[in-house]
């Protein structure tokens, strides 16, 4: 189930006009519904939950989180008004903990125990901002900072604020004001300059720099074509290059491969897609991706891990192993310059063996967990995920089928026992899984040992519990306005507004106008300027334009003064405060509202004649009457015939 994040920017700067005449704000939303519309055409988007976050102050931001419908999301994004500022730091990091409310109650990120892809929550975070200068209370910043002060419990256990199935990407806005003579160039949309550009590619998503609206669709129909369920991995290269395909020897350095210069595909930072079960519709899986951590009982409390996983790939070819029954899990790479590479050395009976560092307790590489190798019609390059140290396990669960017929020797459980020794705690209840499925129950003891100590484990499910009442907390929030700012009120000691006859400045100018030979000021007759009052900060207080000349905008000055005019001639009798055009100006969330103007409408006349013929239909001939006599007229005949 897809979660689409729409972050958009309701920075002042957002009301800027394009050349098209409409705001930033305006193609924003415009963006958004197109998106949806491109969207719908798949049918797997019918699974999918949108979520809506602005710039506001949190949790004041989340205009549509966890548990808003579809129809309270476009009536939110319909709502939406640019005025505040470009947090967009803030913004990020309210976003990524909007996300991350469930996980530790659900325990998918399965903390010190694996990395399992196959549980996930694949997310896409879409910003559209006009990438201007980065600013908050204490003024404009150069660089994106985001705060690590999250609200959320247990947010300190990975080093990023986002996961590896969470990926960003920005639409940034650049149409200019004016029109362009110059015609539209074809071709990709390139990525923007600013600073949310490398906070897209560290989650593994880029950005979008979009000049022209055709450009914006453009971009629209790539990110439909970037909803993939999969997480996010680093692929670093550990120790020489290949040697070119079918050649033995020294690397030579002046061959294509094998320079010692660092090369695209020695470090990618790509996907793997995690695909769903034809027929649950849930992604299914048998063995993790190891920790970067040997766990040990002694350890008070967990290293944080980062977002991503490091795999390191040896460029050693070997042979792939597998023998029957055992399950593995199939990942395909996203297109990169690894998997490029892969594919061009045309070898598909070869894989590379892919290891995570300090993930063994014996060796600082780790052991091996699966092997990169290409597909027989070298069309893509697979994942293949294994058990810890397979290439041990594998020989010796082929020796205990063919050989010892399911009764091993005390050699092959000397064997097996050291290698369970090498193999993280966390992995033993997978292995017994695979190992009932394969028809050998008993080799593994059923008193398993988790490898954490119990302060870490009280630990984790009391942040599950800190985090469901947080999630309640915050869910409890989305949908509120913040407060209002409250303003300075001044007040007399009669409790009403300070009348302008008692400012100091109203006196002076008085002063100036009537002269010197005025009665004192002190002595005015307040009652005479009641209506001059001084504006409070009360946003909900309307202008009073009748009473308080200074209610009256600078523009509408002369309007003004010809309605008062007229009410004071008495030149129409309309509605006092009403001209000849507003009298029929109607606004237009009234202009359907029938009822209420037939309710103010005189009841109509009677008929003239009541005892007229109704008519039979209203089609057809409109003079065409009903024939049928009328039941005192059959009785009057019948009384006469006698």
């Amino acid at each position: 189930m897809p979660i689409l994040l729409f972050l958009i920017d309701t920075s002042a700067s957002m009301n800027q006009r394009t050349d098209l005449g409409t705001s930033y704000l305006d193609i924003a939303k415009g963006a958004v519904e197109l998106f949806l519309k491109l969207r719908a055409r798949d049918p797997a988007s019918r699974g999918d939950r949108y979520m809506l976050v602005t710039y506001d102050e949190a949790p004041y931001c989340i205009k549509a989180g966890w548990k808003e419908n579809h129809a309270t999301f476009m009536s939110e994004l319909k709502n939406l008004q640019a005025s505040g500022l470009t947090t967009l730091g803030q913004a990020l990091r309210s976003s990524f903990d909007l996300l991350n409310l469930n996980r530790l109650i659900s325990g998918i990120d399965n903390y010190g125990q694996g990395r399992n892809p196959f549980f996930l929550e694949p997310s896409i975070l879409i910003t559209i901002t006009d990438g201007n200068k980065l600013t908050s209370t204490a003024g404009v910043q150069e660089e994106l900072h985001l705060p690590l002060n999250s609200p959320l419990p247990g947010s300190e256990l990975t080093k990023e604020p986002f996961r590896w199935d969470q990926r960003l990407f920005a639409l940034v806005l650049r149409l200019p004001g004016l029109a362009s003579t110059e015609p539209e160039q074809l071709g990709s949309v390139p990525t923007d300059e600013s600073a949310i550009t490398q906070m897209c590619e560290v989650t593994g998503g880029r950005s979008y720099c979009v000049r022209t609206q055709r450009m914006l669709n453009q971009c629209l129909e790539s990110l439909v074509q970037k909803i993939q369920s999969g997480v996010v991995i680093n692929f670093e290269k550990t120790g020489p290059d290949p040697l070119p395909v079918g050649e033995d020897g020294l690397m030579d350095s002046s061959r294509p491969g094998n320079s010692f210069a660092a090369q695209p595909w020695h470090s990618c930072h790509k996907l793997i897609y995690v695909r769903p079960n034809s027929k649950t519709g849930v992604p299914v899986g048998h063995w993790p991706i190891p920790e970067s951590f040997w766990p040990d009982q002694n350890l008070p409390s967990l290293p944080p891990r980062t977002s991503h996983p490091v795999v390191r790939f040896s460029c050693v070819d070997c042979e792939p192993m597998v023998i029957d029954k055992l399950p593995f899990d199939k990942y395909e790479l996203e297109p990169s310059p690894l998997t490029q590479y892969i594919l061009e050395r045309k070898s598909p009976h070869t894989c590379w063996q892919v290891f995570v560092t300090s993930s063994g307790k014996y060796n600082e590489l780790g052991y091996p967990f699966g092997y990169l190798k290409a597909s027989t019609t070298l069309t893509c390059v697979n994942l293949f995920v294994m058990p810890y140290n397979y290439p041990v396990l594998l020989p010796l669960l082929d020796d205990l089928f063919k050989v010892h017929k399911l009764k091993p020797n005390l050699k092959w459980r000397q064997a097996f026992d050291s290698y369970l020794k090498t193999l993280p705690p966390y992995y033993l209840l997978p292995l017994k899984k695979a190992l009932r499925m394969m028809g050998a129950p008993n080799l593994i003891s059923d008193n398993l040992d988790c490898g954490l100590s119990y302060s870490v484990i009280s630990y984790l499910k009391k942040l599950s519990q800190q985090t469901k009442l947080e999630s309640e907390r915050i869910l409890a929030s989305v949908g509120k306005k913040p407060p209002q700012e409250i303003g300075i009120k001044v007040k007399n000691h009669s409790g009403g507004g300070v009348s302008l006859t008692h400012s100091k400045n109203f006196r002076k100018l008085l002063k100036e106008i009537i002269g010197e030979s005025a009665p004192r000021l002190t002595e005015l007759n307040t009652k005479e300027f009641a209506g001059f009052q001084l504006g409070l900060l009360n946003k909900d207080l309307k202008p009073q334009t009748y009473r308080n000349a200074y209610d009256i905008p600078r523009r509408g000055l002369l309007d003004q003064l010809t309605r008062m005019r007229s009410n004071l001639l008495k030149t129409h009798k309309f509605i006092v405060g009403q001209d000849e055009d507003s009298l029929h100006s109607v606004p237009v969330a009234q202009m359907g509202n029938y009822q209420e103007y037939l309710k103010t409408l005189a009841s109509p006349l009677r008929e003239i004649d009541p005892d007229q013929p109704k008519r039979l239909h209203t089609f057809g001939n409109p003079f065409k009457q009903d024939k049928k006599p009328a039941v005192h007229h059959l009785h009057a005949a019948f009384w006469n015939d006698d």
